[in-house]
């Protein structure tokens, strides 16, 4: 899942929210000099996106698109997951989505010294954009698919995916909400743990 979903799966801690996201940029095993509440995000960060790589359903998926999205399938699936999460909402969350990311955007982590300059950036701009709130639109979803498209650094056909999302909806959409049915008890069951 990209940015909506780890948020989502983060427990409703708005400090474990930034932790995770920050997670994505944090490289190696040895996360000793990161205070714990980080050290708690890159686990969970790691741990969803093995979750969703590892998944059945949408390992199925995946073989389906990768014709149509040779090497981006995986992110387009990431990007389409958070697309149906925000249309969804309401389904998987009692706080309204546009509340839900007021709050992350508002939120200021205890741990922020240890933000990058890149991290810092793109949360700027996430907000700035709103991207969490309009990933619920078909617009919202081809921006996102078109500005990682551009910053990836091989050539790619990640501009092409919401496209592919419409030729596929049926499918995607079913696979989202068997994967989520799964998720959500694998994501309680992996608090308890923890």
């Amino acid at each position: 899942m990209n940015f909506l979903g780890h948020l989502y799966f983060s427990n409703n801690d708005l400090e474990l929210m930034h932790a995770n996201l920050l997670g994505d940029s944090i490289k190696g095993s040895n996360l000793s000099k990161f205070p714990e509440i980080i050290q708690r995000g890159v686990r969970l960060h790691r741990a969803t996106d093995n979750y969703i790589d590892t998944h059945p359903a949408v390992k199925e998926l995946l073989s389906k698109l990768h014709e149509p999205l040779p090497k981006v399938s995986g992110i387009a699936v990431d990007l389409y997951f958070d697309h149906l999460l925000a249309k969804n909402w309401s389904s998987f969350h009692g706080v309204h989505l546009s509340q839900f990311v007021e709050a992350f955007y508002t939120a200021t982590p205890k741990h922020h010294s240890f933000e990058s300059k890149q991290y810092k950036f793109m949360i700027a701009k996430m907000k700035d954009m709103n991207w969490l709130y309009n990933y619920r639109t078909h617009e919202g979803l081809t921006y996102a698919c078109s500005g990682l498209s551009k910053r990836i650094s091989f050539d790619n056909l990640l501009h092409k995916a919401p496209d592919v999302y419409l030729e596929n909806e049926a499918l995607i959409t079913d696979t989202f909400h068997r994967f989520m049915a799964e998720a959500i008890s694998y994501f309680e069951d992996y608090f308890l743990r923890n």
